[in-house]
């Protein structure tokens, strides 16, 4: 591991030292799906991405040289052979990565805001959000001129509130902090219970890290204590269980299509054999049903 800015900063920043990695691989592949699923209707959708980051991150700048954690995650991945029907539901993910690089060399890797643009029809629109003042102008020069993407200055906790439901009434919630801040997690559960309140039937898409199980287990409480309906738990670890360590990812899908379990159990066993560093495992459950 690289040695990680101070906390203030937020993940977009710390996402220069991650990109690519395990974690990226299993919330993007999921990002994908749902985005996929979305363009079977005509009716434009609209992504808004909480945490926005920068948009493109470098493979071989500094910050990736010094924790090059894309070696075991989208590196191992392209290099897999994979069964035809996981490779055929990791396509579209795949194919938005191999379009940031040429010649087979892995350079560059897309953000959860290109990575949906990538994805998206003419129809399609994105609002990303972005905090921190460096990345903001970093993301806005990316998509300057992109009619169909809005990037704005501003706290991703509070665009979960003014921002649903988007005037399209289609569409997914990209939530994904950086867990660096006492209160992190009670934030999301808030903040999710507030904007489904105002857009009960979008889908929202909750990053969190397997990293402490105690503060997993009391986050998962409090959101069956919510009491919003239609919540899938999906887990991807790719290393031992020790406390204090990032050894996985996690994902709460709130209004998943009726596709998407199906197939995480595809994806999931699929990823945890290519990713693995030491012990592997999924979790696919249902917090809350109808």
């Amino acid at each position: 591991m690289g040695v990680a800015p101070p906390a203030s900063l937020s993940m977009n920043y710390r996402h220069a030292f991650h990109a690519g990695g395990f974690v990226d691989v299993m919330k993007h592949v999921t990002l994908a799906r749902l985005i996929e699923y979305l363009k079977l209707k005509p009716a434009a959708f609209r992504m808004i991405d909480t945490h926005a980051g920068i948009g493109r991150y470098s493979l071989t700048g500094d910050e990736a040289k010094r924790s090059p954690e894309w070696l075991d995650g989208i590196g191992r991945l392209l290099k897999a052979k994979l069964k035809p029907e996981a490779e055929t539901l990791l396509q579209p993910y795949l194919e938005a990565v191999a379009s940031e690089n040429r010649n087979g060399t892995l350079a560059r890797y897309p953000g959860s805001p290109l990575l949906a643009r990538k994805l998206f029809r003419p129809q399609d629109r994105l609002s990303a959000l972005e905090l921190h003042p460096a990345d903001y102008r970093r993301l806005r020069d990316l998509f300057e001129g992109d009619v169909q993407v809005r990037v704005t200055e501003l706290d991703g906790w509070l665009a979960l509130n003014a921002y649903v439901p988007p005037k399209e009434k289609r569409g997914l919630v990209l939530v994904d902090p950086p867990f660096e801040e006492a209160g992190e997690w009670a934030r999301m559960v808030e903040g999710l219970s507030k904007a489904h309140r105002k857009w009960a039937t979008g889908i929202y898409l909750l990053w969190y890290p397997l990293k402490e199980p105690r503060e997993v287990n009391g986050f998962v409480a409090d959101l069956k204590a919510a009491g919003i309906t239609r919540m899938l738990r999906a887990e991807l670890s790719v290393a031992p269980a020790v406390a204090g360590t990032l050894y996985g990812s996690g994902l709460i899908v709130v209004n998943p299509p009726y596709t998407l379990e199906g197939e995480l159990k595809i994806v999931l066993p699929a990823l945890a054999a290519v990713l693995e560093q030491g012990k592997a495992g999924h979790r696919l459950e249902w917090i809350r049903g109808e």
